[in-house]
């Protein structure tokens, strides 16, 4: 057999020109959104003031299997697509074990992660419906990055709202977004209604995804028509937009004869778990192949390993739809000590209802375990990962030990979503010892379940 290439890199011309849709491929659907005031499933016009029209359509659309990608997205990708597959032979040597290992890197671009998938589509539909911005949330950084690379190239404003920890863990994050003319805000902050309640309940409050996003949705909507929500992970759409990250994995490991018998990634909100297994899971689903398919989540905010399987507000200000999904409920704010992103309270009500199906299982770091597994990877593949990619990785590592130790050789898939290099003063206080682990005891997990929203389709849980 010839020997597999360390990186095998598509041409533009295999490039996937339609987004694959997981939900068509699913026996039963996710159940759907909810009206917050009516509580009934969600319409197209229900959801027009929040979100671009075709994203919400996008959003409600469970039948149709493939999606064309529009030429003008097509050629934005094009400018750092494909991305390239990755033998992982040096970490196999490291680790002993007989397992391939594989990756998809998504960090060759200026956002540096997987992010900019979705956001130069949702940036494109906006621009298309003829919107002079956007609003959005951000935690770690990654998508407020992308979106506002995205809406620097189509001629957008771009408003967003970063979790006040990460702004102030991660200033590099916030002077990159102002390369491309972002407004960016510490949140909760005093520019909005819901903002002000936040911090005038919590004044000290280090802040959250859900709270970011309570101000995002209130900025769109108080825009007078000129603007839409957009949001980077958790949503069907976005899921949609991310499927071309499993779609091109496959492809390429068709042409090495390969299929992985693992596939490994790390998950907060799900945009990039839910883009690599698309193809992957769609084969399990039909009982094409039969791979595991692991998630793997932070210890801090575990909404999979200890969360709830209910109804519950996307935001902590309770003024977006409910989904039901695996919650921590819309009140938990993580821990200020955890680094990394990943710090969302649920979990994409796709993956959320794969997973309560029993076809994914899903796992829980702490996240010194993770920062170890970053920097054996940094030292054997020359690349240093993101706080929220090492959760994959140290998740494929353990998966290639179990090999090792079976002496059997499966071929391990992970996602690496992006890179870490604004991630450098989570890289020191690992290094120095500083680091710690805070895992959520049950009484504090119980004050975010105490937030989760008191209806009838929430009794029994």
């Amino acid at each position: 057999m010839t020997k597999i290439p360390h990186r095998l890199y598509l041409t533009e011309d295999q490039m996937p020109q339609r987004w694959f849709n997981l939900r068509s491929a699913m026996a039963e659907q996710p159940d759907p959104m909810l009206h917050p005031a009516t509580l009934q499933p969600l319409g197209v016009d229900d959801l027009a003031p929040i979100f671009c029209t075709e994203l919400a359509k996008q959003e409600l659309d469970g039948a149709t299997e493939f999606i064309d990608i529009p030429e003008e997205i097509q050629e934005v990708y094009k400018m750092y697509r494909p991305s390239p597959l990755i033998r992982a032979y040096n970490l196999e040597r490291a680790l002993g074990t007989p397992a391939r290992i594989y990756y998809k890197f998504e960090g060759n671009n200026t956002s540096g992660s997987h992010k900019l998938n979705s956001a130069v589509a949702q940036a494109y539909y906006a621009k298309m419906q003829g919107l002079t911005g956007v609003t959005t949330e951000t935690g770690a950084g990654q998508w407020g990055t992308a979106l506002s690379e995205a809406c620097s190239y189509f001629g957008l404003t771009c408003d967003v709202f970063m979790v006040k920890c990460s702004y102030e863990q991660k200033p590099f994050r916030k002077a990159v977004m102002g390369v491309f003319d972002a407004d960016v805000t510490p949140s909760p902050s005093n520019l909005t209604e819901v903002g002000r309640k936040i911090l005038a309940e919590n004044p000290g409050t280090t802040g959250s995804l859900g709270c970011a996003i309570s101000e995002a949705v209130e900025a769109a909507v108080g825009s007078g028509g000129k603007k839409r929500y957009v949001l980077g992970s958790v949503l069907n759409q976005v899921l949609l937009h991310q499927s071309i990250i499993g779609l091109e994995s496959k492809i390429a490991m068709e042409q090495l004869g390969e299929y992985p018998d693992v596939v490994v990634g790390c998950a907060g909100g799900g945009s990039n778990l839910g883009g690599l297994i698309a193809p992957f899971m769609a084969d399990k689903l039909k009982g094409v192949k039969n791979p595991r398919i692991v998630a793997v989540e932070p210890a801090s905010c575990p909404s999979l390993t200890r969360g709830k399987y209910a109804y519950d507000f996307c935001d902590t200000g309770r003024v977006t739809p409910l989904a039901r999904m695996y919650t921590l409920g819309c009140g938990f704010i993580p821990s200020a000590s955890h680094a990394g992103g990943l710090r969302y309270h649920g979990m994409s009500p796709v993956l959320s209802k794969l997973y309560h199906d029993g076809h994914m299982e899903a796992v829980a770091y702490e996240q010194t375990r993770v920062f170890e597994a970053a920097v054996l990877f940094a030292k054997q593949e020359t690349i240093l990962p993101a706080p929220e990619s090492a959760h994959a990785i140290r998740g494929a590592i353990d998966e290639a030990l179990k090999c090792k130790e079976s002496g059997e050789a499966k071929t391990i898939l992970f996602g690496l979503t992006g890179t870490g290099y604004f991630d450098m003063t989570a890289y020191e206080n690992y290094l120095t010892g500083k680091m710690t682990d805070h895992i959520p005891t049950d009484e504090e997990l119980q004050k975010g379940f105490d937030s989760l929203p008191d209806i009838p389709q929430n009794k029994g849980i």
